[in-house]
């Protein structure tokens, strides 16, 4: 059975033309079709020509958003001894050992990331069934798992995000919020890209950037000219 759209929704898609926007032109529309009564987040939906099924085409890695997400994050942090007052001296919103790691598998969700040091890793590992579904598990290469908590604590607070391509090569992230300014968005979905472009997989073969997509969370997809975005200098989008 087809579902229904709604008039709202039959009404902002009337307004996103089938064809690839400016960088600019693009989130200006976002912002435009935002009109959902509670403040929606920007959305990216990229296609990248890689397939994940191979270890050498995987994507997992951290952007830093110049203007932030925008949102409050939660973060927990699993260590041992010292480190534990350390963690929320920097600001941790949750900070545990053993007993914390307990709590987690008893059900325990009340964060958004979840940072852990190198030797707590094993203990952790245990958890793999809860956090791994909902992409919260500890990673070197999501930069959460470290000794280094202050930076790591401050790093994700102030708008690092941690992100990975999903079995179809598909990667999903969330780069702020619909109220803020379409420039600041440019500055941000700019980084995203950059970093996506360094970090290609050594497996990647042929044409890396496929689509992409941006949204607010209740509207309509509106595609993006990567090589527009791509061909931007640092400047022009900040």
């Amino acid at each position: 059975m087809v579902k229904k759209l709604s008039k709202r929704t039959r009404e902002l898609r009337a307004k996103v033309e089938d064809k690839a926007y400016t960088p600019l032109e693009a989130l200006e529309l976002l912002k435009e079709t935002a009109t959902a009564k509670f403040p929606e987040s920007a959305e990216a939906h990229i296609r990248l020509g890689i397939d994940p099924k191979y270890s050498d085409q995987q994507l997992r890695t951290t952007v830093a958003l110049p203007k932030g997400t925008g949102q409050e994050v939660r973060v927990a942090v699993i260590a041992r001894g010292e480190k534990v007052t350390e963690a929320t001296n920097a600001g941790a919103d949750i900070a545990g050992s053993e007993e914390l790691i307990d709590e987690i598998q008893k059900g325990r969700m009340d964060f958004d990331l979840l940072i852990a040091t190198p030797d707590v890793m094993p203990q952790v590992a245990k958890l793999g069934r809860v956090l791994g579904p909902r992409g919260l598990m500890p990673s070197p290469k999501g930069g959460t798992v470290t000794f280094d908590l202050p930076q790591a604590i401050a790093e994700f607070k102030a708008g690092k995000l941690e992100f990975r391509a999903d079995r179809t090569g598909i990667v999903h992230v969330l780069f702020g919020k619909a109220t803020f300014s379409a420039d600041d968005l440019l500055t941000n979905l700019k980084a995203l890209q950059e970093t996506i472009d360094r970090n290609r997989p050594s497996g990647a073969k042929g044409r890396y950037w496929r689509t992409m997509y941006v949204s607010s969370t209740m509207g309509p997809s509106i595609e993006v000219d990567i090589n527009s975005l791509r061909d931007l200098k640092v400047g022009d989008a900040a």
